[in-house]
């Protein structure tokens, strides 16, 4: 199923003032990872059924999402809205995915009007990688290669392929969608920049568990305009590990070399 037709969810059913209910939504098979739904699909839906009570007038500045559960791609979900503030300048907003009466993904959403300021420090961050001109990464291995991926193009600069057993423990590299989007907007971005394995598997020698616990992202405003087909920039780096535990950060740049997102994740391995 093309991802447009996932992000574009039913009619919300109001419940409140504040709040509002997406019922009966499913996940094809093919956007499976392992025993679970891609997570960035999921965090990508519950930013839609956000994005349904928030106006043009102030963007989305950050997004943060505990992966509290796994999502069953055999089993129908909801997806449950509620405004916990709108201020003069600022509205915040929770999200979450409930299957079989569990949250299994919870999200917040903080979105802002622009306001005149003289405050002003530009970002000067870019890469010096040549954009691709076709996907080079993980082919698709029946068992092995996680179902979801056969939606990305992803085309890798430097970094290891997981279970290798490399010393490196980042990514550079490219991505996009491999079937553009019509319209490419913050749900489409959230759900891409998950498209790439966590940093810590490449330094695994076989195959094992790893999954995002939290997860952070900021959006850097204002930027240009953005297509479906473009590649995306993408570095992560991978902050601290120990115990079970890995700390990453990445930067996400657009076809003009302009940071678009800075994204942090907290991720569990059971090696």
């Amino acid at each position: 199923m093309h991802i447009d037709e996932l992000l574009s969810l039913p009619e919300v059913e109001h419940t409140g003032d504040n709040s509002g209910v997406f019922y009966g939504l499913q996940v094809p098979a093919d956007w499976g990872q392992g025993r679970t739904t891609f997570g960035g699909l999921t965090a990508g839906m519950v930013y839609s059924a956000i994005s349904r009570f928030i106006g043009e007038e102030r963007v989305l500045r950050a997004f943060n999402t505990n992966f509290v559960g796994p999502t069953s791609l055999d089993t129908p979900f909801e997806i449950q809205v509620t405004r916990l503030r709108e201020g003069k300048n600022v509205s915040h907003f929770e999200g979450k995915l409930i299957q079989d009466g569990k949250v299994c993904v919870a999200c917040q959403a903080c979105f802002g009007g622009n306001r005149t300021s003289k405050i002003r420090v530009e970002n000067h961050q870019v890469h010096a990688m040549a954009p691709p001109k076709k996907a080079q990464f993980i082919p698709q291995i029946p068992k092995v290669t996680p179902k979801f991926l056969r939606h990305f193009d992803l085309a890798i600069v430097d970094g290891g392929v997981p279970f290798t057993g490399r010393k490196s423990s980042h990514y550079h590299g490219f991505m996009r969608f491999t079937q553009a989007p019509e319209a490419f907007n913050e749900a489409h971005l959230i759900t891409m920049i998950d498209a790439w394995p966590p940093t810590l598997l490449q330094m695994m020698k076989w195959p094992a568990p790893a999954s995002t616990v939290t997860w952070n992202l900021e959006f850097i405003h204002p930027h240009r305009p953005v297509t479906g087909a473009d590649w995306f920039a993408y570095q992560a780096h991978t902050r601290q590990a120990a115990d079970g535990y890995g700390h990453t950060e990445a930067t996400i740049w657009d076809k003009d070399n302009e940071v678009v997102a800075i994204s942090r994740q907290t991720v569990a391995v059971f090696d």
